[in-house]
């Protein structure tokens, strides 16, 4: 006998056959198929107790011969619960530092028996507002956020009702909520002392797009360090923009077709410092293998194989960065009237061969 489903999900075809698919399987079509109340049905594909073992394996057949899959989400939000998704929106599923932080994230979450989605705004802040928008809509248990938009007020609401918003590598604008940042000014002005300890005062600033917090952040210490030791006009050798490697490149021919060059580069991320590193072993006479004239070279962010290319960074535990968003959100969860906090993580100077070089 054939019968359609109307609400949906399933058009069986003939009785005890397989179901040809459509929409997705709907509670009412298991129950219908099993011929058993929706509340029964529910019960049943809820794991809840009191139910008959021949109506629970009757159900469980129906459900498994229409591929029903059980909405988990709306099941704990129907009991009262909080949805165990908790959503994350990097800046560029591209660059490893955002798969290290996802790790880091998902290891806590993981032990807690919630799940991580992750999505990219790709540094658009549009992009982010979308994605910030469509995570809320499907009622995620706690938000994780890379910021790039300029204004985060439109989240004050959902924090003050409770929901559990972490901010991580870059602080919200606007409102106030957990955050964890590297202490991004430290870790230039270890970089920077490293190259003046060096000789060098000449000193080239290679940074992302300028209106990202970090890079501010790194720019205003990097002249700040540079003024404090009597270099004047370092902001000549500062550029900015540079969003991958290939922009990076541009910025240090740049740099280095000046009529007076630096002797040093300080690359401000790892995608920059994978530029600097193709201009600086592609120019002749500034590569840096031994024993040609070479630019020092220090990158904040390590990266994979820079221990074998010898290039000296800022380095930091970035698992552990992502590991203190989760810990937060988590945390708030359990205690939403907790004050905003800010984990601040240290950063170290990896000595590797590439800023130990002197002017040339």
């Amino acid at each position: 006998m054939n019968s359609t489903i109307e609400d949906g999900s399933v058009t069986a075809g003939t009785a005890g056959g397989p179901a040809r698919r459509g929409r997705r399987p709907t509670l009412a079509a298991v129950a219908e198929r099993a011929g058993v109340s929706l509340k029964t049905a529910s019960r049943v594909l809820n794991d809840e107790p009191n139910v008959a073992p021949q109506t629970r394996d009757k159900v469980q057949a129906a459900a498994d011969a229409l591929g029903f899959r059980r909405n988990a989400v709306a099941a704990d939000l129907a009991r009262g619960g909080v949805s165990r998704l908790v959503g994350f929106v990097t800046g560029d599923l591209a660059n490893p530092f955002y798969s290290a932080l996802a790790s880091g994230i998902e290891r806590v979450l993981r032990s807690r028996g919630l799940q991580l989605i992750t999505t990219s705004s790709d540094e658009d802040p549009e992009q982010e507002r979308s994605l910030t928008s469509a995570l809320l809509e499907r009622r995620v248990g706690s938000l994780i956020v890379t910021p790039t938009a300029t204004d985060h007020a439109d989240l004050a609401a959902e924090i003050a009702d409770g929901l559990p918003i972490v901010f991580i590598d870059r602080p919200a604008e606007g409102v106030d909520a957990d955050t964890v940042v590297i202490d991004n000014r430290g870790g230039v002005r270890q970089a920077v002392q490293h190259l003046l300890a060096q000789g060098h005062r000449r000193i080239g600033l290679v940074g992302d797009v300028s209106r990202l917090w970090t890079f501010r952040e790194r720019r205003d210490e990097f002249l700040a360090t540079m003024r404090g030791a009597g270099v004047a006009s370092a902001e000549r050798y500062v550029r900015d923009g540079a969003h991958d490697a290939a922009s990076a490149q541009v910025l240090v021919t740049e740099l280095l077709a000046l009529p007076e060059p630096p002797t040093a580069l300080l690359a401000a991320n790892n995608k920059i410092t994978v530029g600097a590193l193709h201009v600086l072993r592609g120019t002749p006479g500034r590569g840096v293998a031994p024993g040609a004239p070479q630019v020092a070279l220090v990158g904040f962010d390590d990266f994979e194989l820079a221990d074998l290319l010898g290039v000296t960074v800022v380095g930091y535990d970035v698992v552990e960065m992502g590991r203190q968003a989760a810990l937060l959100a988590v945390s708030r969860a359990a205690e939403p009237d907790l004050a905003p906090r800010l984990v601040v993580v240290p950063t170290r100077l990896v000595a590797r061969g590439s800023g130990e070089l002197p002017p040339s």
